[in-house]
């Protein structure tokens, strides 16, 4: 298996090779721009992009020596980051980094108009990028996906948080949240235990931001919706999509989370009388056929006027070849919010 981590690139050199070798920096001088590369998030072809053309380079250089970047040079990186991921132009990010960087940058060379291949981030030589790749998609799922790699948790907070506010909970989730969380686990699957704090912030991130808009003091006067994981499932995250997703409806719902055990989770289906039920199965080997046709067939309330739940099985852990018997089988967030909404107010 090739790893995408690769190693830091071979030294810049200046162009004057004729004087002394001197010593090599110290360690602590700062940073090589493999490092910074990797901690960005982008490729090295992106830093050295922006260096050339826009003069976004480290304060200090020596004639001979690698080039090093201090914690205000990244910082400086760092902010071009998180104008760029929020669709500034590179230029128009450049000029309002270095206007506000003091006048030691000022002498900087004025920043090339159109951005190249590389001040995308988009090098596509293997291992040549840490950047997780998220194909096509709305630049703030590029920006949600950079700033996962940078550990930038205020950043992911922002996006998402904006995410949430111009898209709606269907869109932020099927646009932004899915391709970025997709892409984390691709690369931690691909790179072994690294990139395991990238995938679990994001996912942290994600679940905070959904909760937040599932906390709502308002909903419509009907039959609940009971939200819970089969009793072998640990995944909850598009649970808490859904729940956030019925919240923006106005529909109330009961959430049990992960591992319900069977009785459990057919008590809560008799104790509250809900309107519909999904069950979260994100493995065929946690997907329970028998336990879904029971909750299915279960009835409560008075002799003649007995009630049963619409029943959900949603997730990949359920075959497309053969459904669960009495359950629907959504294909996506906003179908699935769809049906329940039918059952419970129609």
């Amino acid at each position: 298996m090739v790893t995408s981590v690769h190693a830091d690139e071979p030294p810049d050199r200046e162009s004057d090779r004729s004087g002394p070798v001197r010593p090599s920096m110290p360690v602590d001088a700062g940073m090589p721009t493999g490092s910074v590369a990797r901690h960005l998030g982008v490729s090295p072809t992106t830093v050295r992009s922006w260096e050339r053309r826009y003069g976004i380079g480290p304060s200090n250089r020596e004639p001979g020596h690698h080039r090093r970047w201090s914690p205000h040079d990244v910082a400086v990186l760092e902010a071009m980051c998180r104008l760029t991921a929020r669709g500034v132009p590179p230029g128009e990010a450049a000029r309002a980094v270095l206007s506000k960087d003091g006048p030691e940058r000022r002498d900087a060379p004025p920043p090339a108009d159109g951005p190249s291949r590389a001040d995308t981030g988009d090098d596509r030589r293997p291992g040549g990028s840490r950047a997780l790749r998220v194909g096509a998609v709305r630049p703030e799922c590029r920006g949600l996906a950079r700033a996962a790699v940078r550990l930038d948790a205020p950043e992911v907070a922002r996006i998402l948080r904006e995410s949430m506010d111009a898209l709606g909970v269907v869109g932020a989730w099927t646009e932004i949240m899915m391709p970025a969380l997709r892409a984390a686990g691709r690369k931690w699957a691909a790179s072994g235990e690294q990139y395991v704090e990238v995938e679990h912030l994001l996912s942290w991130h994600v679940s905070a931001v959904l909760r937040d808009a599932a906390v709502r003091p308002t909903a419509r006067p009907v039959l609940p919706v009971v939200l819970a994981a089969m009793p072998t499932e640990l995944h909850t995250l598009p649970l808490d999509a859904v729940a956030a997703g019925l919240a923006e409806r106005a529909l109330p719902f009961r959430m049990l989370g992960a591992a319900v055990p069977p009785r459990a989770l057919l008590d809560a289906v008799h104790r509250t009388g809900p309107g519909a039920v999904m069950l979260w199965s994100q493995d065929r080997h946690t997907a329970d056929h028998a336990l879904v046709q029971r909750i299915g067939q279960s009835v409560w309330g008075a002799a003649g006027s007995r009630s049963r739940a619409l029943v959900l099985a949603a997730g990949p852990g359920w075959s497309r070849a053969r459904p669960p018997a009495g359950a629907a089988r959504p294909r996506d967030l906003a179908s699935a919010l769809d049906l329940m909404e039918q059952a419970l107010t129609f």
